[in-house]
């Protein structure tokens, strides 16, 4: 994955969170739960409860980025 940020932190949400939040309920997630400012130079690091998927969230200083990638056994699908 190629990030066209270099975040000075990288924060890693231990909990579950659910993945059918969007980019607004990740920041929304980010400012309630987490106490961060989503402004950040940051990536934001969150897992779902199979542990196959992440999503990173960071501000790029033009606007919010959200990657999303699902790990596979499989060579194809």
């Amino acid at each position: 994955m190629k990030m066209f940020v270099e975040p000075a932190d990288i924060y890693l949400y231990m909990d579950v969170v659910a993945f059918c939040k969007s980019i607004n309920g990740f920041i929304a997630f980010v400012k309630q739960d987490m106490n961060l400012n989503s402004f950040r130079d940051a990536l934001l690091v969150f897992c779902n409860k199979k542990r196959d998927k992440v999503k990173i969230l960071y501000w790029d200083k033009a606007g919010f980025a959200l990657w999303y990638k699902r790990y596979s056994t499989e060579a194809s699908v």
